[in-house]
């Protein structure tokens, strides 16, 4: 008997959810590309301090904390699919600069700061619209699986795009990498225009709402709900731990394990592998077990593996880092399939870009915090305990979803208000082989 194609390549049968995949994929490579290329520019071509560079990298992730919420409630205003065009040509247009400049002599550090801020808002929006995009082109019972085949290709794109920027600025310069980045911009535009799909204007009366009001009304909404607050929690506090034992690791891994920068690149990868399984896997857990008890499984089974970390000597217990990160990477993973795709389907669409941004505020503020935490710990305490106090915090986050009411529903919910028997979960006939 023969396979249907819908059946053999699942959401990848789908024209415009291939064209969104194809775009986010090439898209996710270049922003690998440009963490590693601004900096290098820096010090390499314009001879920057350690300083001038941290604040390239606070540039890019800055204007989550100035704009995103504003941010959030102008995209519910907009229809996604331009807004994301104009965001990538925005990008591409900004990076095109960088070697334009140095191509005339003239290119600076501010001017390269300036970059760094306009990307980093140009993802602000972009993000916000393209949560609220993966709606329209996918449908409900194909969301779970959209969002995992998303998120692995951002996964991949952590892993490969460092290395392809290493590669061209090993061999045409660190202002070339940058070029070639922004021709993926450009790539994930025509990718966008492409799409076929037609989506419905926002309500006439959400223009005539003021910002204010509508950033209150997403607050709100995240703010007192039984199954956002949690996750929104939860996440903050992943991040807050993450970052903290991510600011120490490789200082821990050079100057207290005692490796060489190849062996420490090598073990930092484990996380983004980890991350490409566990988006192949969120499908099958979610059908397994259902998106609320596969989700605070997945956190159960996983978080508690980031003890492993401060563990790490050198020789064989080199196995250990490698292990810890690999599952941890693996669980985020997981948790971002099944949230993404929880409020893609239980938001109300006008409230979606709000929801989105109100959610990636919060998490996102916890990163500087959780930067300074690690490092004022090995400061104080050494490189190990601080790794022990970080990680630590990793492996008891999913008590929080297990003190919410996630803990109660084998499905998530598709709607506010509504119990089980309503999910989130793929239906039986939609089982795709991963």
């Amino acid at each position: 008997m023969r396979t249907s194609p819908r059946r053999r390549w699942g959401v990848f049968a789908r024209r415009d959810f291939r064209l969104l995949w194809a775009g986010e994929t090439v898209s996710g490579l270049g922003n690998g590309i440009t963490t590693v290329a601004l900096p290098l520019i820096a010090v390499v071509v314009l001879h920057a301090d350690a300083t001038s560079v941290g604040l390239i990298t606070a540039a890019v992730w800055l204007p989550w904390l100035l704009v995103g919420l504003p941010a959030g409630a102008w995209v519910d205003r907009r229809r996604k699919r331009p807004l994301m065009i104009a965001c990538d040509l925005v990008a591409a247009a900004a990076l095109t600069t960088v070697p334009l400049a140095a191509l005339l002599g003239r290119l600076t550090y501010w001017h390269l700061l300036a970059v760094a801020a306009v990307c980093g808002t140009t993802a602000v929006f972009f993000s916000a619209a393209y949560h609220a995009c993966i709606r329209i082109v996918l449908d409900g019972r194909d969301l779970l699986e959209g969002n995992a085949r998303l998120q692995g290709s951002e996964s991949a794109g952590q892993v490969a795009g460092p290395g392809v920027a290493g590669l061209l600025a090993q061999v045409f310069g660190a202002v070339t990498a940058l070029a070639a980045d922004a021709a993926t911009f450009l790539i994930s535009a025509v990718c966008l225009r492409r799409i076929r799909v037609t989506e419905q204007a926002p309500e006439p009366g959400e223009q005539r709402v003021p910002v204010r009001r509508q950033i209150s009304e997403g607050l709100r909404f995240v703010g007192h709900d039984r199954y956002l607050r949690p996750m929104v929690t939860w996440g903050a506090v992943t991040n807050l731990a993450l970052m903290g034992y991510q600011a120490v690791q490789v200082v821990f891994l050079v100057r207290t394990v005692g490796l060489d920068p190849a062996a420490v690149g090598l073990l930092l990868a484990c996380g983004s592998t980890g991350g490409i399984l566990g988006a192949l896997v969120a499908p099958s857990i979610g059908r397994r077990f259902g998106t609320g008890r596969g989700l605070l499984f997945a956190q159960l089974a996983t978080a508690p593996f980031a003890l492993l970390l401060p563990m790490t000597t050198a020789g064989a217990g080199l196995l250990l880092f490698a292990t810890g990160s690999l599952l941890v990477g693996l669980g985020i993973a997981v948790a971002n399939v099944v949230v993404g795709t929880f409020r893609q389907t239980y938001c109300p669409p006008r409230l979606l870009g709000r929801v989105v941004a109100t959610a990636m505020v919060v998490n996102h503020s916890t990163i500087p915090l959780g930067a300074l935490l690690g490092g004022f710990l090995a400061d104080v305490l050494g490189h190990r305990p601080a790794m022990w106090g970080t990680t630590g915090i990793v492996a008891l986050c999913w008590l929080i979803l297990a003190a919410s009411p996630v803990r109660h529903e084998r499905d998530l919910p598709t709607q506010p208000g509504s119990g089980a028997k309503r999910s989130t979960a793929l239906p039986s006939g939609s089982r795709t082989t991963a």
